[in-house]
């Protein structure tokens, strides 16, 4: 930009000099929301309503149609003067949620699946903790389940502790993509989602940001996760399978504590048993051995 800049007239350096600072201040506080779907349609405009109808103004609705082959683009093309829509062929969720992310412009990033809904004052409710908090750079809400129409309690495995959060993250995600809202430097210090993984994408990354950064609850309910539906990805993958990778992965890392180190090999060695125990009740010895064979070694 520098050399562009000396090369100008001086008319079109302050014209310059003027659109940049326009352009600051208008990207000043944006949050940029990124939605992934895949053939989503029959309830994705739950999702995409509760956005817009955020109280805060200062909202880009990124939304990523991952290879739909429902009536998603139908839908989509009813925002198209308020939302932005990016395609491409099916990648998975990891896959589309990067590509949003590189895509958006916000100082802020918050993430809600095509399933879940917001309350009305979830994001100005993330941008004033930040505000207030300068160091911060996530922070998730509280949530209500509801479970094929139905609300329940989460379990007390479930509760969210505040702050940091990576010991008691090991066994499952305490971290749910929906409630979070992150800094756009977040990403830049600890890489994105991992494109390899068909689930467990979010417990990877968030034990990545909580082994150093601590993730801050907001305790009121802002975010409502909705489940139970047969499409979930879920239901179709071993999630322990990919937790094993994923905390194989952070301890090769060597960017562990020697006591978060310690915890993840014991989390990794109990996975490790029962997903080979249950690979070797279901007939698949070879697996079973494998996973058992890992548990060892640690």
């Amino acid at each position: 930009m520098r050399f562009y800049k000396q090369n100008l007239p001086l008319f079109a350096q302050k014209k310059l000099k003027w659109y940049i600072a326009v352009m600051n201040k208008k990207n000043q506080n944006l949050v940029s929301v990124i939605l992934p779907a895949f053939n989503r349609a029959w309830i994705l405009k739950d999702a995409v309503d509760s956005v817009l109808s955020q109280d805060y103004p200062h909202i880009e609705l990124i939304v990523i149609d991952d290879g739909s082959y429902d009536n998603t683009k139908d839908l989509l093309e009813e925002y198209k003067n308020k939302i932005t829509v990016l395609t491409q062929k099916n990648k998975g969720v990891s896959a589309a949620r990067n590509a949003g992310i590189k895509k958006s412009r916000g100082e802020f990033i918050a993430l809600l699946d095509s399933d879940d809904v917001w309350d009305k004052g979830k994001i100005s409710c993330q941008v004033k903790f930040f505000l207030q908090n300068p160091r911060a750079l996530i922070c998730q809400t509280q949530e209500i389940w509801i479970r094929n129409g139905k609300r329940v309690n989460p379990k007390v495995k479930h509760k969210k502790p505040s702050g940091m959060i990576f010991e008691p993250s090991l066994n499952l995600c305490l971290v749910s993509p929906s409630a979070v809202m992150m800094r756009r430097q977040l990403f830049d210090i600890k890489g994105y989602f991992n494109e390899a993984f068909t689930v467990c994408e979010d417990y990877d990354l968030w034990l990545r940001v909580s082994s150093t950064i601590p993730v801050f609850l907001i305790d009121k309910p802002y975010t409502i996760k909705r489940g139970g539906h047969k499409d979930q990805l879920s239901s179709f993958h071993s999630q322990d399978k990919f937790r094993i990778r994923s905390l194989m992965g952070i301890i090769k890392s060597n960017t562990l504590t020697e006591d978060q180190e310690k915890k993840a090999k014991e989390v990794l060695k109990n996975k490790c048993t029962i997903y080979g125990n249950g690979c070797l009740k279901r007939g698949r010895k070879k697996e079973g051995e494998y996973y058992l064979g890992i548990g060892l070694s640690v």
